[in-house]
């Protein structure tokens, strides 16, 4: 949308009948490729996610974000496409410091981050084989409108009409960036042209505790509510995540411009 409402002609794969192109299925998306014609850029965020899900369903997480991935950039480079624009994420693992640059060591600790880690491979591969511009967005946690109900913020939004809420660990620090960041970094990733091949951190620079998210929103609402939190350690927890986006200031020219929204931007959420 926000591409559109900049004058960019937009594609997406798609078929006749209206229904996506399922990003595994090879033959269907080569054939997409022949209405790309002279497109500058292709953005790729075709991915599942949830790490929870992710380690309950791992071949399939695999197989969608790796496989999906080779091929986006086998269609790219079949076509001409020069550009690719990767929504990667959060791999770096345990932290052995903070705030988490794009020098820190890669170590992902779950299928999720590692099947991103794998796709930034193959983009480093096509550019490195065939000369495909890459930009790699590494994503630390989004939230906003629409976002599924299992993630942090609409889980804790859709409790609310209840007067409980109930979740497991208060003491997991992340830092949060609102969609709408997310979007502009995608269109200034576009008109990067100061390297061929690059990564870039984003996010706010700022972690906030599970707690803290509960007492923000509960502010915000105006109503009381009871939290009971289980005392339940996800599987790999990490308990601070805090992104160092200094380079995506100097470079992209991109800065987050939202801290935290209103409760009354969730109406799909609020009971």
């Amino acid at each position: 949308m926000e591409l559109r409402r900049q004058g960019a002609e937009v594609v997406t794969p798609t078929e006749d009948n209206g229904r996506n192109i399922d990003v595994r299925e090879w033959p269907k998306l080569r054939d997409f490729g022949k209405v790309l014609g002279t497109a500058d850029v292709a953005y790729h965020l075709a991915a599942l996610m949830f790490v929870p899900y992710a380690f309950q369903e791992p071949r399939e997480i695999y197989d969608v974000n790796v496989l999906g991935t080779l091929n986006v950039m086998e269609l790219c480079r079949l076509h001409g496409v020069p550009k690719v624009v990767f929504a990667s994420s959060y791999v770096y693992g345990q932290p052995s410091y903070l705030p988490i640059d794009e020098a820190h060591p890669l170590n992902p600790n779950n299928p999720y981050a590692r099947s991103k880690a794998l796709g930034e491979g193959l983009c480093r591969a096509y550019h490195d084989e065939y000369g495909l511009s890459c930009v790699i967005l590494r994503f630390f946690n989004l939230y906003g409108e629409r976002q599924r109900a299992e993630f942090l913020i609409p889980s804790i939004l859709s409790q609310l009409g209840r007067g409980r809420v109930e979740l497991k660990d208060p003491e997991p620090k992340r830092d949060y960036l609102y969609v709408s960041d997310a979007i502009d970094a995608h269109v200034r990733a576009a008109d990067y042209d100061k390297a061929d091949y690059d990564v870039f951190n984003i996010g706010s620079g700022v972690s906030f505790a599970v707690s803290d998210i509960v007492d923000r929103v509960l502010r915000l609402w105006g109503k009381s509510a009871t939290v009971n939190y289980q005392s339940e350690r996800r599987r790999g927890e990490i308990m601070d995540v805090v992104a160092d986006i200094r380079k995506a200031r100097l470079l992209l020219g991109w800065q987050p411009k939202v801290r935290f929204k209103e409760i009354s931007e969730y109406p799909t959420y609020a009971g």
